[in-house]
């Protein structure tokens, strides 16, 4: 019997090369022409700080191998366009890495593309199926739950490499926006969470605080965008058919990352549907209380938005890194999580009324 898979973006074809290996034949439907095609080269985090292991050392464990540009952040640099403070991370811990998205060499899509394909896995561009003909479903949000969108441009530089972080209401409502640069290739992009027709402007604004921080050396730059969908009454299962992936609803709410969460979706699919486990149940369990614990995530940051993200951005513990506060508790749902989760759920469902909380 061949399992049916909806969606070659990075869920999708994890579950596929998990299931190949184990000698299952796959075939994986895409709806565009080529892993990646959503995306137009946009630099992206796979972030590392929400789980206690490195996240490389979690892809081996889901036999994922790096084949695709992977560069650690090893240095950030966090601003509100006035005051900023560097962050440094160790070598085997860095915050995230980046990696490149899109149909072209290096990227993460076209690196899975690759090891499924050696896996033996089958797979039709330009073909979609129905959810009701797929057994596993990976096609990425729907439009009705999105809570954020970013703009941005893509471009080559001869600047050094540098990552800058920068908190601005006026450069990323309720959000950010973010420079990086490494070996020569550039990404400049604003991510809002509230008052979606400010994007443009917002952008412009964005560029123009970077511009007046370093001196940019934009070329050939193209553009990017995307969104960020999200649910805590994930949809995992309807009848046989399994969903993984943004397509289940998992994202960040506090900050919009996903690439780690869709390859561990995609894993715990494959390893229920080849043990015979309750993959809704399972899934639940693994992330339910992350997706909450983010929910709670952000409305904390929001409270923290007063006197230009002061809080954030000033370093008056003389603490440099990061990893000093431990990012990884804030995507543990704890008692003060669970005290909180109320008061932030019906905060969050007042203003994303979309949203399936």
């Amino acid at each position: 019997m061949t399992i049916n898979i909806a969606g070659a973006g990075p869920a999708g074809l994890t579950a596929a090369i998990n299931l190949a290996l184990a000698g299952r034949d796959v075939a994986v439907y895409e709806k565009r022409a080529d892993a990646g095609k959503r995306f137009h080269g946009d630099l992206q985090g796979l972030e590392n700080w929400s789980g206690d292991t490195n996240v490389i050392h979690d892809l081996e464990r889901m036999n994922i191998k790096v084949n695709f540009d992977c560069d650690p952040l090893l240095q950030l640099i966090t601003t509100n366009g006035v005051q900023q403070r560097v962050s440094h991370y160790p070598d085997d811990e860095p915050l995230c890495y980046l990696v490149k998205r899109g149909a072209l060499p290096g990227s993460l899509d076209q690196g899975l593309k690759a090891q499924a394909l050696a896996a033996g896995v089958q797979i039709h561009f330009n073909q979609a199926i129905s959810d009701e003909e797929a057994d596993i479903v990976a096609t990425g949000p729907r439009s009705k739950e999105v809570f954020a969108v970013d703009k941005g441009i893509v471009f080559e530089t001869s600047h050094e490499d540098i990552n800058i972080f920068l908190v601005n209401d006026d450069a990323a409502y309720k959000g950010y926006a973010y420079l990086l640069i490494t070996n020569g290739y550039g990404c400049l992009c604003t991510v809002l969470f509230e008052q979606f027709p400010r994007l443009d402007d917002s952008f412009e604004k964005s560029k123009q605080i970077f511009a007046d921080l370093v001196p940019l050396d934009i070329r050939n730059p193209r553009a990017v965008a995307g969104v960020g969908c999200f649910s805590t009454k994930n949809l995992f299962q309807q009848g046989q058919t399994l969903y993984v992936g943004e397509a289940a609803g998992i994202q960040d709410l506090l900050w919009g990352f996903g690439i780690r969460t869709a390859v561990q979706s995609g894993y715990l699919a494959a390893d229920c549907f080849l043990n015979g486990r309750d993959y809704a149940q399972v899934a639940a369990a693994f992330f339910r209380p992350k997706l909450k614990a983010t929910l709670v995530g952000r409305f904390l940051w929001e409270l923290v938005r007063f006197k230009d993200y002061a809080l954030i951005v000033n370093d008056r513990s003389n603490r440099t890194t990061l990893k000093s506060f431990d990012l990884s508790n804030i995507y543990r749902f704890g008692f003060w999580q669970k005290l909180l989760y109320p008061i932030a759920r019906w905060s969050m469902q007042r203003r994303y009324p979309n949203l399936k909380l």
